[in-house]
């Protein structure tokens, strides 16, 4: 079974971000999942990407995304049943 990895595409200075970050903290999951946060402003091809998007968080290895907005329990449908 491959493991599952969270990315969480966001960017300095977004309240969004910062919103979301809120909800994801929050959200209780039994079997914790690692988040790596990576900031879109360091690649100019993920500012392509998600620019107008973020925040976004994507689940790996299957490339799925959610879409702010997003509630504790779209979280952990979406980590939980991918």
């Amino acid at each position: 079974m491959t493991e599952t990895t969270l990315f969480f595409y966001i960017t300095e200075h977004c309240e969004l971000c910062t919103q979301a970050e809120a909800v994801l903290v929050a959200t209780p999951i039994e079997d914790p999942i690692p988040v790596e946060v990576v900031d879109i402003a360091e690649s100019e091809e993920l500012v392509e990407q998600y620019g107008t998007r973020i925040p976004v968080l994507r689940r790996e290895p299957d490339g799925a995304e959610l879409n702010w907005p997003f509630t504790q329990e779209d979280v952990v449908r979406f980590v939980v049943n991918p």
